[in-house]
């Protein structure tokens, strides 16, 4: 089976790294042929770091490179492929674009998957014609490391088409979830008014954003606290996420805090800017959140 991965970015490469390492050829594609290169040198740097803890020797590293081939046009590389899995960035309107170029450009057999992690499966597939073969597939960062796959099926979507990726997925080591399409799927319907509600802990002074991250860690057993995780994520992909799902249910527990929305306009995106509510220019240390971003006093 061959693969496309749509997208170089976090989520891209960490894909294509997977796929490859697991003896799938990869044609991994972005516009943006820097953002290939910068795509590539992270994946090799990723594998080296594998090889460094004896998890995979240097003939295997040398293999998984050599399954990966770049394209920056999108109908030179879907037009052979089994499986396409999208992962641009989560905007409705790029994702609806790619899958009409997909369904143009694909083999009427090939499988459209989405690494989206809250848009509407059944909304995607609505834009081709090939609805029992578009599937969400979300897996989790870092891709190479975290055993999830949340596997998304569309309203259309086929037992056939589930089926294959379930067992796709279990090829990559893995463990799929199966989950049904409504908003935020299982993950971040969870995750992100956990998220939110953390931000709004801090909006309204009932502590500090260390005291929040150790209480959850601490006390929850969490790896890493809501407002650390929230930075690694992106501060404007969380609030995309709180968006779709407080349009997708009309529920204002879902509404994102208006601190999360201040950061993400001013800048503040988390690790991928530099600082959110941490600060990563110098090692991790917490940011100072300005005080007119916070709630008002009475």
């Amino acid at each position: 089976m061959k693969i496309a991965v749509i997208g170089s970015g976090t989520m891209g490469n960490g894909i294509a790294h997977t796929f490859a390492q697991f003896g799938f050829p990869v044609n991994l594609i972005d516009i943006n042929e820097q953002a290939l290169n910068n795509a590539l040198n992270t994946i090799s740097k990723n594998l080296d770091r594998q090889v460094a803890k004896g998890s995979l020797s240097e003939a295997e590293k040398s293999t998984t490179l050599s399954n990966i081939t770049s394209f920056t046009d999108l109908k030179t590389g879907v037009e052979n492929v089994d499986l396409i899995v999208e992962a641009a960035t989560e905007n409705l309107e790029l994702k609806l674009k790619i899958f009409k170029d997909l369904d143009q450009f694909a083999k009427p057999e090939a499988i459209l998957a989405s690494n989206t992690s809250s848009i509407s499966i059944t909304q995607i597939a609505s834009v081709t014609q090939r609805g029992a073969q578009v599937i969400g597939m979300h897996f989790m960062n870092p891709v190479p490391v975290m055993k999830l796959v949340e596997v998304i099926r569309g309203y259309a979507t086929s037992d056939e088409t589930t089926s294959l990726v379930m067992d796709l997925s279990k090829k990559l080591n893995k463990i799929p979830v199966e989950v049904n399409d409504y908003p935020g799927f299982v993950a971040n319907r969870i995750l992100m008014p956990m998220i939110n509600e953390a931000i709004y802990t801090l909006y309204e002074g009932v502590a500090g954003v260390h005291e929040i991250d150790q209480v959850m860690k601490l006390g929850m057993a969490h790896p890493m606290g809501p407002l650390q995780l929230a930075d690694f994520i992106g501060l404007d992909v969380c609030l995309a996420i709180l968006k779709v799902l407080h349009e997708g249910f009309g529920n204002p527990k879902y509404a994102p805090c208006p601190l999360l929305v201040n950061m993400v306009m001013s800048g503040n995106k988390g690790v991928k800017s530099g600082e959110g509510f941490y600060n990563y220019s110098n090692g991790i240390k917490e940011a100072t959140v300005s005080p007119k971003f916070k709630k008002p006093s009475n």
